[in-house]
């Protein structure tokens, strides 16, 4: 999608630059004349992967989120770099949980705050994931791994229990892509 020429860009500047993310204010004139300012986060974006062992369990991680001030039960997640959705995916799946992937499905592409900031977020499914990797955590990620029957974890989903819009979101298409067989999760729970 391109942008509408009807919002003139008069001036730009950053308040603020991270390697996370940049604040950016663009003084605009509206398709209606008005001159207005305008304020957003550009974020580089990053990759969410939903992993499930041949035992139908999901690896997901507890990790501790400062902006929110609790520790917050996410699918394993990280921004770009600069790398593909898919290489970051993998990547994130390896260093946060130690479980590695050999198949990625794509789930889709989404804004995440489209009226405040640019970011861009993919979700994937990574099937039969096996433990052997190296977990390589940042120093601002305290992470604990869990492993949670997958039907549990749609439960949660629909029952709106878990935590974040995009770990919902990754664990909902998910079962709704015909890939997770949820019955299987059940009667395996309910026979052990």
């Amino acid at each position: 999608m391109t942008a509408d020429p009807r919002w003139r860009i008069r001036a730009t500047r950053y308040l603020y630059q991270s390697k996370w993310f940049d604040l950016r204010q663009d003084d605009i004139t509206l398709p209606g004349g008005d001159d207005i300012t305008y304020t957003f986060v550009e974020h580089p974006g990053y990759a969410m992967v939903l992993p499930i062992t041949r035992l139908d369990e999901a690896v997901m991680v507890d990790v501790y989120r400062h902006p929110l001030k609790k520790t917050s039960f996410e699918c394993p997640a990280g921004g770009l770099d600069g790398n593909s959705p898919e290489t970051t995916a993998i990547r994130e799946l390896e260093e946060e949980t130690g479980y590695v992937a050999s198949e990625l499905l794509p789930l889709g592409s989404f804004d995440g705050g489209p009226g405040s900031s640019n970011e861009n977020f993919s979700l994937f499914l990574a099937p039969n994931v096996v433990p052997g990797g190296k977990v390589a955590h940042e120093n601002t990620e305290q992470i604990t791994v869990r492993l949670v029957p997958i039907a549990d974890l749609v439960a949660d989903a629909l029952a709106g229990k878990l935590d974040g819009g995009p770990t919902t979101l990754c664990v909902l298409l998910a079962a709704a892509s015909g890939h997770l067989d949820v019955s299987l999760s059940t009667r395996r729970r309910s026979a052990g």
